[in-house]
């Protein structure tokens, strides 16, 4: 079988293109189906016109680990408005459609992934235009059929390693990861976090030592401020509650574009890793 691999070497010809533009690569966080179906895709379509450069899109779970109150929040109404797996999936293809050239990551947890099949998704993942997946909650020691299924399909994966996670075990994860590493930033759920600081960075510089690959740091970057910290020793900056937050008090599209014109704008450092 011959393998297309364009959707996931799209991730890592994202990340070398900002290196080269000495910036950080902005990836917002969206959750399918929040508020609607319809509502979704157009603020996929504003984050992108406001400089992100790869998207994450969440499908909606009822029992999110890694997920704070804001995203939970976000998944409970799409459900709510009867978002389905499926229904993410097809947000993600129409929003595919409109954004040919920006990479589409999907964000779910293992056991909606298992329910309906290692195989089945990464097959309707790779139908739907997605690039890749991030699975927070997958083990380590667990994560072959997934890896297999996906990478035989050409998809990205991406693994989170925390700052608790042993070195030993961070390198490994790390050499699993397909484009990047998802690095979380502190110890907890998912939210805006205004103490986000420079302990960051000595996360970022241990796992420097341990992997080449890029390096993207998410939970709690909730302003431009954060963004701009992140961007100069990160390879990614990932912002997902703060904006959901945005298009929670205000649902507007001009909102969404603003904010993340904001973000983008912010990481734009001279200073940024290389």
């Amino acid at each position: 079988m011959t393998v297309d691999l364009s959707a996931a070497r799209s991730v890592g010809r994202v990340f070398q293109r900002c290196r080269n533009e000495k910036r950080a690569a902005f990836i917002p966080f969206i959750m399918g189906g929040n508020p609607d179906s319809d509502a979704s895709v157009e603020i996929i379509a504003a984050a992108r016109d406001g400089g992100a450069d790869i998207i994450e899109i969440g499908i909606p779970y009822s029992d999110p680990l890694a997920d704070g109150p804001t995203i939970q929040r976000a998944a409970q109404r799409a459900l709510l408005q009867g978002m389905t797996f499926d229904g993410a999936l097809e947000v993600a293809r129409l929003a595919k459609g409109r954004l040919p050239d920006t990479p589409l990551i999907g964000f779910t947890y293992y056991n909606p992934v298992v329910t309906r099949g290692v195989q089945k998704t990464a097959i309707d993942f790779a139908a739907a235009g997605l690039a890749g997946i991030i699975v927070p909650d997958l083990p380590l020691e667990e994560a072959a059929p997934l890896l297999n299924a996906f990478r035989a399909h050409g998809l990205a994966v991406t693994l989170l390693v925390a700052p608790t996670t042993p070195d030993i075990r961070a390198r490994a994860i790390a050499e699993l990861c397909t484009d990047f590493v998802y690095i979380v930033s502190r110890v907890g759920v998912t939210g805006a976090d205004r103490q986000i600081g420079e302990i960051v960075r000595s996360q970022v510089e241990r796992l420097r030592t341990l992997t080449e690959k890029p390096l993207a740091v998410g939970f709690g970057v909730a302003s431009a401020a954060h963004a701009a910290l992140i961007a100069s020793f990160a390879d990614g900056v990932i912002v997902g509650s703060a904006l959901i937050d945005r298009i929670a008090a205000a649902q507007a599209v001009e909102d969404v574009r603003k904010f993340c014109s904001e973000i983008s704008s912010s990481c734009r450092r001279e200073s940024v890793h290389r």
